[in-house]
């Protein structure tokens, strides 16, 4: 046990009270008239200048988005000239590669300040012939890459069934649907050239050799070849029918609000494909896909003028789900007009139609929630997990339509359990590692495995709807207790890193009926009170998912000190030294208006590759930790 504080010693009680009450006054504010709440989701520039290049590989770029656009990109350049994909991040080559193209394309000439010093570290740094798959891919729809040079994916994979290796459902779903529209891309090899090239990126460095054919790169590598020059063959009659079968799988896929899967990637992919499948610019599908960036669009005031900059999806299910629990926890009746008002909204979101997910599991009723607004394909276990935590605590126990609603989420969510007793994201048992070594697989996380935090997110579903002695329950448990680290923290997959995940599974664990006197537990706490910083916060630096020696270092943020809290009040901490401190840390640096500032990014898309700022955690996770904590901890 750390370190104990007698309650009655710190005034932490009194003050945390009122960092309740104003933090609650604040989420009333936010609330839309609707019932929902949505934080942006900030992410980095690559959204902004891919979006620059989709609208003039398109010919609708207006000179009015490629100035605030640009706008936008200049601001997040760093003194070195360069990009990061985070906060204070080590700068990154594509990022940083794409960003200065786009920038060419604004009209900012080659020889501005801000461009020379990026071209300088580019070619320092490998050049674009350094870069990331999908970077070149872009350079190469605008001529300044060689298709032949790039990855082959035949349309042909669309054929494979769903139990023969590599076949499209053995991705991710982000993945299936961002690979599906490029077999399209990259079968008909466009080039819709830009006004200038980018001589000054390149080293001239040759690619490397190929692997040894003995191993798996070597294998794919040599397979990579023998389709390039298939490629190379006139369209046939089955590659033909590869592509419309594909571009109908596209079309059943769209949602409501013009994107696919909600998130950009598949999105402008899918756009591209459509287009230059010859459906012209006015067909509904490609108008409501162009259109539909709009709502993902934030155009903003600053001193230097308007600045335009595009969110990579949204998050309104998951923010009002947090944000119901958040006032729950600070003692809001359920029957209070905002919380109706959210769980009325909520019960709309319910997905009541099959999903690719149905793949894996055909028998299985559909149910869940999705992250987005419009999402119906993929709804997600880690959203409907904490939908049902939320609404489940919604009036009385016998209210029927949130009854039933909970009743076909806990069902569903039971079926999705993978076979090793985990749950991903997405997916039941995607796991095949094979489709990570494929040559164009250099982008990030392209399968869907089971993980800690949503693990822990359902088990404590499910131990709250009175379920710890069911199969999947124990099952569960057993997954988490199996996945802890050697120093006592959980990975964190969807939120960074070890703290997140541990502050997601130490309550989980706990409510599922492991004690908190286990050694298990106590091996946990141990580890979050040694990573307290000096200040009474916790935070991790994003490096730790590709440097294990920064994990739970970090400067202080709100969401990850509320994470740690949070596990440590589960753990019955709640009169310990660490506790106090991580209290008075959050109630000493809310913000008058009750929210408080975030300038880190703790949420993670692609872990190593990909990271976001979810602009309502700063809120929503201190109000449930500083609730839990006024209540007694749990």
């Amino acid at each position: 046990m750390t370190q104990t504080v007698p309650r009655t010693s710190a005034p932490a009680a009194r003050t945390a009270a009122d960092t309740v009450a104003a933090a609650v006054e604040f989420l009333r504010r936010e609330q839309d008239r609707a019932g929902w709440w949505k934080g942006e989701l900030a992410t980095n520039v690559t959204m902004d200048a891919e979006d620059l290049l989709l609208r003039h590989f398109l010919g609708i770029l207006t000179p009015q988005i490629a100035e605030e656009s640009a706008r936008w990109i200049r601001s997040q350049q760093r003194g070195d000239g360069t990009w990061a994909n985070f906060p204070d991040g080590p700068a990154d080559l594509s990022t940083t590669v794409e960003a200065w193209v786009a920038l060419r394309l604004a009209g900012d000439p080659a020889d501005a300040p801000w461009l020379s010093s990026a071209a300088e570290w580019i070619r320092g740094h490998g050049g674009i012939e350094a870069t990331r798959v999908f970077t070149r891919i872009w350079l190469a729809l605008v001529g300044q890459w060689s298709w032949d040079e790039l990855p082959s994916l035949p349309p042909e994979l669309i054929f494979l069934p769903s139990w023969f290796p590599l076949n499209v459902y053995d991705f991710a779903c982000w993945a299936r649907q961002t690979i599906v529209p490029l077999t399209i891309v990259g079968t008909f090899r466009p080039v819709r050239k830009l006004p200038f090239d980018v001589s000054e990126l390149r080293t001239g460095k040759r690619p490397p050799k190929t692997r040894a054919p003995w191993t798996w790169d070597g294998v794919f590598q040599n397979l990579d070849t023998a389709l390039h020059a298939y490629a190379k063959l006139p369209l046939n009659p089955v590659r033909k029918l590869a592509m419309k079968q594909a571009a109908e799988w596209i079309l059943a896929r769209q949602e409501a609000d013009g994107s696919w899967g909600g998130i950009q990637p598949p999105w402008v992919y899918s756009i591209l494909a459509l287009h230059l499948l010859g459906y012209p610019l006015d067909h509904p599908a490609l108008k409501a896909g162009i259109a539909g960036l709009d709502g993902f669009t934030i155009r903003e005031k600053t001193d230097q003028g308007w600045v335009r900059r595009l969110e990579a999806c949204q998050s309104p299910v998951w923010d009002t789900a947090l944000a119901m629990t958040a006032l729950l926890d600070a003692g809001v009746s359920p029957g209070d007009e905002t919380l109706v008002r959210a769980a009325e909204w909520m019960l709309g979101e319910e997905i009541r139609v099959p999903g690719d997910w149905a793949v894996r599991r055909p028998s299985l009723q559909p149910g869940g929630f999705a992250f987005e607004f419009a999402n119906d394909g993929y709804p997600d276990t880690d959203d409907t997990a904490e939908v049902v935590l939320a609404l489940r605590r919604m009036g009385k126990p016998d209210h029927l339509r949130i009854r039933e609603a909970v009743d076909r989420s806990v069902a569903w969510l039971e079926g999705m359990q993978s076979s090793d007793g985990g749950w991903g994201a997405f997916d039941a048992d995607n796991t095949q590692v094979l489709t990570t070594r494929l040559p164009f697989c250099d982008f990030g996380a392209v399968i869907d495995p089971p993980s800690a935090d949503v693990t822990a997110h359902v088990v404590e579903m499910l131990a709250a709807e009175g379920k710890s002695g069911s199969r999947e329950c124990r099952r569960g448990v057993r997954w988490l207790l199996d996945n802890q680290e050697e120093d006592g923290s959980w990975f964190g997959r969807w939120g960074a890193n070890y703290v997140y995940g541990t502050g997601a599974v130490v309550p989980a664990l706990v409510a599922a009926g492991i004690p908190a006197a286990d050694r298990r537990i106590r091996h946990a706490v141990k580890w979050l009170a040694e990573h307290q910083n000096e200040d009474g916060g916790w935070g991790e630096d994003l490096r730790s998912y590709d440097d294990r020696a920064w994990a739970g270092r970090g400067d202080s943020t709100p969401s990850q000190t509320a994470w740690a809290l949070l596990a440590l009040l589960a753990a019955g901490e709640r009169e310990s030294e660490a506790v106090a401190r991580g209290v008075e840390w959050l109630c000493e640096r809310q913000r008058p208006d009750g929210g408080w500032d975030e300038d880190k990014h703790t949420g993670t898309g692609f872990p190593g590759d990909f990271y976001l700022s979810y602009h309502l955690y700063r809120v929503v996770f201190p109000l449930s930790a500083l609730g839990r904590y006024l209540r007694g901890g749990s």
